[in-house]
């Protein structure tokens, strides 16, 4: 049984298609990541802590430019943290520090503001 799931992994891996994603994989340490994969985990990583940030920002009431740079600096520590503490891959290999903390910057930063926004406009008037 176990080698007709691995021959029909490989089979699909040959004809191009991608094989599944394992949400293990997320938090494993020893698990190979390249490039673009690990951009994407990033990168909705990122999203999600945009939208969570803005929710809570237009629900508190909250305003002002401080809180967008609490946003920033969050959201960059928790990528930061989640490739250097819990994946521990080496960040040359992937482009450095600079190009891991800016995957997903802009997409999750409008998100941020968007939801923000929204909130607390709906909510607050």
């Amino acid at each position: 049984m176990k080698k007709v799931k691995s021959a029909k992994a490989k089979i699909e891996h040959e004809n191009g298609h991608a094989l599944p994603f394992k949400f293990a994989k997320l938090l494993d340490p020893d698990a190979s990541w390249d490039k673009d994969q690990l951009g994407d985990v990033l990168h909705w990583i990122r999203q999600v802590v945009g939208l969570v940030c803005g929710l809570i920002c237009g629900a508190i009431p909250l305003v002002g430019a401080i809180w967008i740079l609490v946003f920033l600096v969050l959201s960059s520590g928790i990528i930061y943290g989640y490739y250097a503490n819990i994946l521990k891959i080496d960040e040359e290999e992937f482009g450095g520090h600079g190009t891991l903390l800016q995957e997903g910057l802009f997409a999750s930063f409008s998100l941020f503001l968007l939801a923000w926004i929204l909130v607390y406009s709906l909510a607050h008037f």
